[in-house]
């Protein structure tokens, strides 16, 4: 006999609270994000055991390396005049390239942003020039201009560079353009100004910051790039090290000491551009590493203390806030007489009107002049270093160079075999993201703030995250040739070990940006660090990490020309073979198309599911 509990007659508030509980829908949108995670997981894995990457080949591998270490000459670097002028070479390349960008991003930025832009498909219009500069591999540009430059030009590598940045940089200016407060532009707006006035008087200054930051990224980005290339045959530290690791086995040595010298100029200029970003962003640095010593040496920044030294700063505490109604400034009336007789007295000033109209030099503001100097005094000495010269454009090849790359064709290869090709790209960055992200989420939570046990386990961590950002993909690919030999192999691990220093670096962002009430809520109900981490932390910066994950794979795929330097396979291998002969230029155009939808299907994958478990 079943009974049943009458609730027709219970009062309303002695109603089952199973009952009245409302039903959590289920979230098929969140279920089904998470079985594309799972199955972008498992094709990681998949892609790795088709690429017969496994350890005990690694280890199989490691008898040619000590054959091959065996046989080279000691490491080398080239004569300390020789290495002077190719260090100030390569930098002076790619300061014009950076530069050249950050000057044509800003009308791009422009007409990109929602809030600037002069009509709708001028906006189209930017975000594509955008998009094409970014899905263009700067070494088939530098591949292609070195058909219309005079041999050992630095202006394929200026160009190429230049253009390659302008997507990057562009788009995440019209972002911070777009995120700017709109006051001060309608203000200008209702004061009669034009529209460009708007954006000069009232937009540039909000986001200026943003844009000098993100021109230090690009300008390391580059940096780093700048090796891939001197094998199109720009000259600079890139070239002497291809030249030198083609005289094997006795080039080995001095190509290996080049890549040191790359390796130590990317990480000294990460850590001083990096610390400039912060100071330039709002976060002055305070702390003891190199990166914020050498920034507060270069800007000379200070802590700020009282004028008068310590003695007037312990007076000044002994008596209340001075205010206007004191009288001067460090002359408080109601302190007691001993101590307004310690402080030091200032003059009255009147301040006219027409003195306020005037900004007043202050230490920020030379030092700020100064400083503008001295990056216009460094584009000047790139320029003069890299010997840029007009004459050494052939203008007879100019335009049929820019016209052998349309129409797109296969040439003597057919659909399935550039399809085949781009499958093998897609799985190397997958399987290269894969890798990335196993050691980036222990390596970036450990330099997360809000994770790490100690600050010297956070400052260990940062360091590591930058060492692994500074190794150049180029570089531990060739070094890696000579362990794993030709193949993918090599390209999987460079990817992967560049990856672990971008993908690291932002987790340990998205993790230190998780509201800090959250896990302190969750601390005090004396839940373990642990615990805190995986029911607090974790939870809100999954989707940042899904979505920076996705962005590595994108950026894995944009760099497939490098294993085809390196004697990888997929489109980089094509790409590199049609660049270097204009009648198969129809071959990079099919081939750069293919990866730009790549992109754009990834970019739409990481978009969906970054609105999903946002």
């Amino acid at each position: 006999m079943t009974t049943h509990t009458d609730t027709s007659a219970a009062a309303p508030g002695e109603v089952d609270v199973v009952t009245r509980a409302p039903r959590r829908r289920v979230a098929v949108d969140k279920i089904a994000g998470l079985g594309l995670i799972v199955a972008m997981l498992a094709f990681s894995v998949h892609a790795l055991s088709r690429l017969d990457f496994s350890w005990s080949s690694m280890r199989s591998s490691m008898d040619t390396a000590v054959t091959t270490f065996s046989r080279m000459d000691p490491i080398s670097l080239p004569p300390a005049g020789d290495l002077v002028y190719l260090i100030g070479l390569t930098v002076g390349i790619v300061v014009l390239g950076t530069a050249m960008a950050a000057v044509i991003s800003v009308p791009v930025a422009w007409i990109c942003a929602a809030n600037t832009s002069p009509s709708p498909w001028l906006r189209w219009v930017g975000r594509a020039i955008g998009v094409i500069t970014r899905a263009v591999p700067d070494v088939v540009l530098a591949m292609a201009f070195a058909m219309a430059f005079v041999l050992g030009s630095a202006l394929p590598g200026i160009f190429a560079l230049g253009i390659h940045s302008i997507g990057m940089i562009s788009k995440l200016f019209a972002d911070a353009i777009e995120q700017s407060d709109d006051g001060p532009r309608q203000a200008v707006r209702a004061a009669g100004g034009s529209r460009a006035q708007e954006f000069w008087a009232a937009t540039f200054p909000q986001v200026l910051p943003s844009w000098i930051a993100t021109v230090l990224h690009r300008f390391d980005i580059n940096l780093r790039g700048s090796a891939i290339l001197g094998y199109a045959g720009v000259g600079g530290l890139g070239y002497a090290m291809r030249v030198a690791f083609q005289q094997f086995p006795e080039g080995y040595g001095r190509g290996l000491g080049i890549a040191i010298v790359i390796f130590v100029l990317c990480v000294v200029l990460e850590i001083v551009s990096s610390t400039i970003r912060r100071h330039l962003l709002g976060t002055d640095p305070a702390g003891r590493g190199l990166g914020g010593r050498i920034v507060r040496v270069a800007t000379g920044d200070r802590p700020a203390r009282p004028a008068g030294g310590r003695l007037t700063a312990f007076v000044q505490r002994l008596g209340r806030r001075p205010s206007s109604a004191d009288g001067p400034v460090g002359t408080n009336r109601t302190a007691p007489g001993f101590v307004r007789r310690l402080l030091p007295r200032h003059r009255d000033a009147e301040v006219s009107v027409e003195a306020m109209l005037h900004r007043p030099w202050t230490g920020s503001r030379v030092r700020n002049l100064v400083w503008v100097w001295t990056a216009v005094a460094l584009v000047v000495a790139s320029f003069w270093w890299a010997d840029v010269n007009a004459s050494q454009i052939t203008w007879d090849y100019v335009l049929p160079t820019v016209q052998s790359f349309w129409p797109p064709s296969y040439g003597s290869h057919s659909f399935g075999e550039f399809a085949q090709a781009m499958l093998i790209t897609v799985e190397v960055a997958f399987a290269a993201a894969g890798l990335s992200l196993v050691f980036s989420v222990v390596f970036g939570a450990l330099a997360a703030r809000n994770v790490a046990p100690t600050p010297g386990v956070r400052q260990f961590f940062r360091v590591v995250l930058v060492v692994f950002r500074g190794v150049p993909e180029l570089v531990l690919a060739i070094f890696l040739i000579m362990i794993t030999g030709l193949g993918n192999q090599a390209g999987v691990i460079a990817l992967a070990f560049g990856g672990v220093g971008l993908l690291g670096k932002l987790v340990a962002d998205s993790f230190e940006e998780v509201p800090r009430g959250l896990e302190r809520a969750v601390t005090a109900t004396g839940a373990t660090r642990t615990q805190r981490f995986f029911s607090s932390t974790w939870p809100v910066g999954f989707p940042a990490l899904v979505s920076n994950s996705l962005y590595l794979v994108d950026t894995n795929i944009r760099a497939a020309t490098i294993l085809g330097i390196v004697g990888g396979g997929g489109v980089g291998f094509y790409i590199t073979q049609a660049s270097t002969v204009m009648s198969l230029h129809g071959q990079v155009t099919t081939l750069v198309i293919m990866i730009f939808v790549t992109v754009l299907l990834v970019e739409a994958i990481s978009t969906w599911l970054r609105r999903v478990f946002r």
